[in-house]
């Protein structure tokens, strides 16, 4: 093997190590996470916070939609929430007229435990802390 074919393929390994010890890091922080929402859920049943029948937003920002998902809004501007079930849910959806009419579809987001981060405005707030301060607002939540 050449010089150039042994840089080569040590920068091809270097890559594939780095991918891999990025990809656990982002499975520990996520089953982190979904312990942190389990244990919401858990207590959100004890303290009798009943979940809600869950609304996303359009993309835009223009149109709200019906979801069949229920939980708990974390955060005031209802852009997240955690699902009855323990699932983390972003709260906005592509416009859709067959939404408008059947509600939007929802899919559960992987959990991180800064959420907004990577989001691009600065807003964002530990996840411990966002489940935190749910519990302790109770039932007067907006």
């Amino acid at each position: 093997m050449d010089e150039r074919a042994a840089w080569n393929e040590q920068r091809r390994r270097a890559i594939d190590e780095h991918a891999a010890a990025l990809a656990a890091g982002q499975q520990a922080e996520a089953r982190q996470a979904a312990d942190l929402l389990s244990s919401f859920v858990r207590r959100a049943a004890e303290r009798g916070l009943a979940p809600h029948p869950l609304t996303a937003r359009s993309f835009d920002g223009h149109a709200t939609y019906r979801t069949r998902a229920r939980g708990w809004y974390l955060k005031s501007n209802r852009s997240v929430a955690v699902g009855e079930h323990g699932e983390y849910y972003v709260l906005t959806v592509p416009s859709s007229w067959r939404a408008r009419f059947a509600g939007a579809d929802l899919s559960p987001s992987t959990p991180k435990l800064i959420v907004g981060a990577g989001g691009g405005d600065g807003e964002t707030i530990p996840l411990a802390r966002l489940l935190d301060q749910r519990l302790d607002a109770g039932v007067t939540w907006p």
